[in-house]
């Protein structure tokens, strides 16, 4: 069992929950634990939520509330500080990154995808990596992104371009559609450059970015992907 020892709101619909896993083996950036509720009657629900930490740090989950969700309107509105959740893992071998793999990094979320992202962008930068990194994150609109403020802090050798799909404040200078071949031209590392990518959201937008990387000529084996339909949060 872990023990829920602090909450933070990220966006209007996001916490990220600092956890207490007692003999936790440790991660590497871009796993994930599996979370099971147990109801009073004895019903059961499970989902898959990435670790939003780096290697080292305390465990932390980030979970958006989905309205017909079972799990992640319990996790964000009724768990508090103490409280207690069944977890298991780390889970998980294909998605994930350490310095040893190299780069450039090319890292594409959509939504709460960017959430095993930044794990990846933590563990860079507390590995003392100097490979660089670009981060696209797609959000519909400025108030939906999440870890705003940690990722508009400087970062050597990390870029972070936005994308608003919805709304967009006065004056926005980043990028205002959804991502495509086009902006993925604008955007991604040149396929000569050998990169290794990193694709994180709903399946839609999994889909779009990893053709669009490979049109552009990136090796299909170096496109990773995760994804996430409407029952899941991570």
């Amino acid at each position: 069992m872990a023990s829920v020892v602090d909450r933070v709101d990220e966006t209007p619909q996001v916490r990220s929950l600092v956890l207490d896993v007692p003999d936790w083996p440790g991660h590497r950036p871009g796993q994930h634990v599996d979370v099971r509720l147990t109801a009073e009657d004895g019903y059961q629900a499970e989902r898959a939520y990435s670790i939003a930490s780096a290697p080292g740090e305390p465990v932390a989950l980030t979970v958006e509330a989905l309205p017909d969700g079972e799990v992640s309107p319990y996790l964000t509105e009724v768990l508090r500080e103490g409280d207690q959740i069944e977890v298991r893992g780390p889970i998980g071998g294909y998605f994930v990154w350490t310095p040893d793999d190299g780069g450039p990094l090319f890292l594409a979320a959509g939504g709460s995808g960017v959430v095993p992202l930044r794990a990846i962008v933590r563990h860079r930068r507390r590995s003392g990596s100097d490979v660089p990194a670009r981060l696209l994150y797609s959000s519909r609109s400025l108030e939906d992104v999440i870890y705003r403020a940690e990722l508009d802090e400087p970062d050597p050798g990390l870029e972070v371009v936005h994308t608003l799909t919805r709304a967009q404040p006065s004056g926005w200078p980043g990028y205002a559609k959804r991502v495509d071949t086009e902006l993925l031209r604008e955007v991604a590392w040149p396929a000569a450059d050998k990169p290794l990518a990193f694709v994180c959201g709903p399946t839609s937008f999994v889909e779009a970015v990893a053709a669009g990387l490979v049109e552009l000529g990136y090796a299909p084996g170096r496109v990773k992907t995760e994804r996430f339909g409407a029952t899941g949060a991570r």
